[in-house]
């Protein structure tokens, strides 16, 4: 039986203006007291784009342009890496040339927030290549 993808949790930040706040942090593993960071998260509340009329300027801003494709966030730990949706589910099996780039990181552990595109000829994003 397929395991059940996790209902999202609430977006990290719901007032653009406000500072971030950590989590709970959970108790460290008592197994592993020397382990030197808290374990990772299972997912994390990937970054959506926002439409705004023009780009923020300004030296503390960043910003991407929105691409066609699907949000990802690669999760690279010592022991594999998955590639988990927007909407929860696990589709490292979807991504082969993905897990294989993001293997080389190891055994550095991190999560990627990105997006997965396909380009045409002309370099633009093709939603439907990438769905094919």
């Amino acid at each position: 039986m397929a395991k059940r993808p996790r209902k999202p949790t609430a977006p990290l930040l719901i007032d653009d203006t406000a500072p971030l706040k950590s989590g709970r942090v959970r108790k460290r593993d008592p197994k592993q007291p020397e382990l030197p960071f808290d374990p990772m998260p299972d997912r994390i509340e990937p970054c959506l784009a926002k439409l705004v009329a023009k780009p923020p300027h300004g030296d503390e801003w960043s910003y991407e342009l929105k691409w066609d494709g699907y949000r990802l966030a690669v999760h690279i730990e010592t022991n594999g890496v998955r590639i988990i949706t927007r909407g929860g589910h696990d589709w490292t099996h979807r991504f082969p040339g993905i897990e294989a780039a993001a293997r080389t990181f190891m055994p550095i552990t991190m999560i990627l927030d990105g997006e997965a595109v396909v380009l045409n000829e002309q370099g633009i994003a093709d939603f439907g290549r990438l769905q094919n």
